[in-house]
């Protein structure tokens, strides 16, 4: 064992209890006996118990992602317009940043309309982040367009249910959710999309769906049991 164990006292401290935390810091002359004690302990516990190193790590991610989302969470969680769905006073936000291109994306609408009927006092809020396609980036300005005039919801389900996204599907959606295109507030339209843009990069996001609840990043298209579990986590439950 070298010195370079050291970290592992840190990382794994919480895992094995505050006994070897507080060994350390009292034994703390480096290259010493006793440190040479607390390393092999340390190192016999992790052998002993791998499943430990998983559980160590998750812990330091959430952590780390909860001080990101701190820093960042009114430009998460304040809604652009009408983009956001459920109990505008909800206890929990559920932030989903999503790509009119993503198949995935598509496939969780299922799982946010349950999510809804499930829980009342949720709070779904959307985010355009135009990655997949030039073609995204025009289908998320028509949907911030739609947000600014309280038609979100409607552009946005008619936008999915008409597949492949092409001029055509967003000039369909528009028209039957009652959206107006021409006259668009592109300014704040491009702004919107900038800082969702700026945000996801902060927090780490390299795909969508990608979602925020609570202190959490999740990514993917996940197990509505999975979403619901992170629910329960911000609630404190």
């Amino acid at each position: 064992m070298t010195r370079s164990t050291l970290p592992l006292i840190a990382a794994f401290g919480a895992v094995i209890g505050a006994g070897a935390v507080w060994s350390y810091g009292r034994y703390a002359a480096p290259g010493g006996a006793d440190q040479a004690r607390i390393e092999r302990v340390v190192h016999d516990y992790v052998l002993a118990h791998p499943e430990i190193i998983p559980q160590a790590m998750q812990t330091l991610q959430d952590r780390q992602s909860g001080e990101l989302v701190a820093a960042n969470r009114d430009a998460i969680t304040t809604p652009f317009g009408s983009a956001w769905a459920g109990n505008p006073k909800g206890d929990v936000t559920l932030v989903e940043y999503f790509d009119y291109n993503c198949g995935y994306c598509r496939a969780s609408l299922p799982l946010i309309a349950d999510l809804l009927k499930r829980d009342p006092k949720l709070r779904i809020v959307y985010r355009d982040l135009p990655i997949l396609s030039d073609q995204s980036r025009v289908a998320a300005r028509a949907s911030l367009a739609a947000a600014q005039q309280g038609k979100f919801q409607g552009f946005h389900d008619a936008l999915y249910a008409a597949g492949p996204v092409s001029e055509a599907s967003i000039q369909g959606a528009a028209a039957k959710a009652g959206v107006q295109l021409a006259g668009t507030d592109t300014g704040a339209v491009d702004a919107e999309i900038a800082r969702n843009m700026q945000t996801a990069a902060k927090l780490g996001m390299n795909g969508t769906p990608s979602w925020v609840v609570g202190d959490r990043i999740l990514s993917g298209a996940l197990p509505i049991e999975e979403i619901e579990k992170a629910i329960a986590a911000a609630r404190g439950a």
